[in-house]
């Protein structure tokens, strides 16, 4: 993954390209699930958009507080591969049983909710929700009966609206696939300051975002410095962590509630070579499935 400072030539349309990755995995995901189906040891299968916005390249909210952060990131590029893949995955075959698309916004709901229209032929399994995506997601993950049930969640957040509590409840279920756009550049690269001094509610943000507090001391680093004429030092505190640290950081978190994560998370850079998010792959099947479900995972992933 390219450090900051690191040029590197990324050609071609990298929205497409990420996009076609989703989709290899949705299409392997179905042809499992249905082979299974057919030797009756089939499960009601279903894929989650956590963050659907209207179904089509239009911007997505900026959350709360933290907006002047993503100020400039609602480039066509970013656009186009947050907001793809809810008709990705409609257009996938096989189909899945069930599709849940989840929006809060009223104006936004109205337009995704139109994809009914343009996919007549998956009447009936449709589901949207004009609701908050977390809220949702944690009561959909500790309520529901998950013994004949799997899922593919996808989680595109344009900020850092998803917590650790809710990928702690995916995680959980020990039946839901997980792909998840980590804000790095745009999000938790940005508030960890170059001097360590971080102002509550940022500490608050990264602390919902990593489930932990030691990322501090992962990220930093304190040294004495004794100035002329004093014999009590001074503590100095300066960033350490580059993108490839934090990237790593947040691959160990995901270990600690997931029993399979793919090890080669996927950097999305921008058309200046500049990382936006990572991709990341857990699988919430503690047995054979999650193992085979990170290697395909892991091998889509692949640069």
């Amino acid at each position: 993954m390219p450090k900051e400072g690191t040029k590197q030539q990324f050609g071609g349309d990298w929205t497409s390209e990420k996009l076609e990755r989703v989709r290899k995995y949705l299409v392997a995901y179905a042809t499992i699930m249905n082979a299974l189906r057919k030797q009756g040891r089939g499960f009601r299968f279903a894929y989650i958009d956590a963050f659907a916005g209207t179904g089509y390249n239009t911007p997505k909210e900026i959350d709360d507080e933290f907006a002047p952060f993503f100020e400039g990131l609602h480039s066509e590029e970013s656009r186009q591969f947050l907001e793809g893949s809810a008709q990705v995955a409609l257009k996938v075959e096989p189909q899945f049983d069930q599709y849940i698309f989840i929006e809060r916004s009223p104006a936004r709901y109205r337009e995704l909710i139109q994809l009914g229209d343009k996919f007549p032929n998956l009447k009936g399994k449709l589901e949207f929700k004009n609701t908050e995506a977390t809220s949702y997601l944690d009561e959909l993950c500790l309520k529901r009966n998950w013994n004949n049930r799997r899922a593919v969640l996808f989680l595109d957040p344009f900020g850092m609206q998803v917590t650790w509590k809710t990928i702690t409840a995916i995680a959980k279920t020990g039946a839901i696939d997980l792909w998840l756009l980590f804000p790095l550049g745009t999000g938790a690269n940005r508030l960890l300051t170059r001097n360590g001094v971080i102002p509550n509610s940022w500490r608050t943000r990264l602390d919902a975002t990593f489930g932990a507090t030691d990322w501090f001391d992962e990220f930093y680093k304190q040294t004495e410095q004794y100035e002329l004429l004093s014999d009590l030092p001074v503590i100095e505190t300066r960033k350490v962590a580059n993108f490839d640290a934090i990237s790593r950081y947040f691959l160990k978190r995901l270990k600690t509630v997931f029993p399979h994560v793919a090890k080669n998370p996927l950097p999305l850079l921008n058309s200046s070579n500049c990382p936006l998010y990572l991709l990341y792959f857990a699988a919430g099947n503690p047995g054979n499935g999650g193992k085979i479900a990170v290697r395909i995972a892991e091998n889509i992933l692949k640069p």
